[in-house]
């Protein structure tokens, strides 16, 4: 418990100031969540569930926190101009794990809409706040979910009300920016009541490449009745920034949910995603590419709970490993005894470029009903020799032939996109990653 006793030596001595500078709503399960984090630790790699990535390892570092939330010197608007063509968007920004609100956007909203800071929706809207944050994102058994849930002081959130749509997609961009080791601890929260509409890209960047980063984000997602929502994360992080991260889902009837989980430059990421049907006829789509090299991990974990009759599921994840980095997939659906007419797809797979990369993936089914349609499969291998032989036949050089490979690989999971912007730009960064480029927006300048 040597990782875990800083942590908890902090929060015994700052836990009046890190409350004083957030609300009551964020404050409400803080101590349950501390002591739950108390006794849970963090996870262990000896587990079942983080086998493949050490992530106590990544809190075993003298990080400093900005619990009194003092003003970091840094204008997102001066270093960051998004240049997705066609993506006009409503612009947010978490600088570490603070809402910047010095401006806000020009983007027309409708009035009863709320996006902005969480700790500042909490104060106004204290009833819905309350009613939502925390319901999904449990702490008993979760040390991680603890962790941030005790130490969170604000965060980013969406309100949608009842028969409301926002047509202009939104987006909001975690920037990490420090002089000294940093930690942030955020969170998101996006409440999408019935027949609501929106769309979410969340792009991950830290300014700093020789400073170490920890981000901890916990994500809860409510989306209700005949209600349709799309979120996307893009990762664009240095090599010495570790991420974990945590999304929660539940989906009521007949409502249709896009998950889109992108890491193109990384140092080491886990990212968990938790769904659940609530409702009848609901439909999930989860997806993500990995592109990692050097000895950049990436290490995804999904459940998928079938936990109503009626609902479809479609999950894909593909990588491409370089150099010695490592990649890992843990991807389980359970249908529920009741769960009958459930349809349920989950596929994995991966290509490793060089003999020192692994790959581990391990898809599992559990299946509690009758009257199902359920498929999981995983592939790891090497770029077809054939296929490369075939290209370079036609005077295509190896190199060139082997990133078109590559990038056909990916095509069928950006495909799936349903932002036409952003499936484009995405198309155009995968291939300069592949081509050993900056994987980052040709418009932000945090990297410069």
């Amino acid at each position: 418990m040597k990782t875990e006793q800083q942590y908890i030596d902090l929060y015994n001595q700052a836990h009046g100031l890190i409350k004083s500078h957030s609300s009551e709503v964020l404050n409400a399960p803080r101590e349950k969540a501390f002591e739950d984090f108390v006794r849970n630790g963090f996870p262990k790699k000896d587990s079942e569930e983080y086998k493949y990535t050490d992530v106590a390892s990544f809190f075993d570092w003298d990080f400093g926190l900005n619990l009194t939330r003092l003003n970091i010197p840094v204008d997102p608007y001066e270093v960051f101009h998004c240049d997705v063509p066609n993506l006009s968007t409503a612009l947010y920004f978490l600088v570490n794990d603070s809402f910047y609100k010095k401006f806000q956007p020009t983007a027309q909203l409708p009035e009863s809409v709320f996006v902005g800071s969480l700790k500042e929706f909490s104060e106004q809207k204290p009833e819905i706040a309350a009613k939502y944050y925390g319901q999904l994102a449990k702490t008993e058994n979760d040390g991680l979910v603890a962790f941030n849930t005790a130490f969170a002081q604000d965060g980013f959130v969406i309100y949608v009300p009842k028969n409301t749509v926002i047509e202009k997609p939104l987006q909001l961009v975690n920037i990490l920016r420090g002089d000294v080791d940093f930690m942030a601890n955020r969170r998101l929260l996006i409440i999408m009541e019935d027949n609501s509409e929106a769309k979410l890209l969340v792009c991950d960047h830290s300014m700093d490449e020789k400073i170490t980063f920890l981000a901890t984000q916990v994500t809860e997602i409510f989306v209700g009745e005949n209600a349709r929502f799309d979120f996307y994360e893009m990762e664009e992080n240095s090599v010495n920034t570790r991420r974990v991260a945590s999304t929660f889902l539940s989906q009521e009837a007949n409502s249709n949910v896009m998950v889109n989980g992108i890491t193109l430059h990384n140092g080491k990421t886990r990212n968990n995603y938790h769904v659940v049907f609530k409702g009848e006829n609901a439909e999930h789509h989860l997806g993500g590419i990995a592109i990692v090299d050097k000895t950049q991990t990436v290490d995804n974990h999904t459940f998928i709970d079938h936990a109503v009759p009626r609902c479809l599921s479609n999950e894909n994840f593909k990588y491409v490993l370089d150099e010695y980095s490592v990649g890992a997939f843990t991807g389980k659906i359970l249908v529920r005894p009741d769960a009958q007419k459930t349809e349920a797809y989950q596929s994995n797979k991966n290509i490793c470029t060089t003999r020192e990369a692994k790959m581990y993936t391990k898809p599992q089914l559990e299946i509690y009903a009758d009257d199902v349609k359920c498929s999981h499969g995983a592939t790891i291998g090497q770029i077809d020799e054939t296929a490369l032989f075939y290209m370079r036949a036609r005077g295509i050089s190896e190199a060139e032939a082997r990133m078109l490979l590559k990038f056909a690989f990916m095509a069928d999971v950006i495909d799936t996109i349903r932002m036409e912007a952003l499936k484009d730009r995405l198309k155009l960064l995968v291939e300069k990653r592949f081509r050993g480029e900056l994987a980052k927006c040709a418009g932000c300048n945090l990297c410069n």
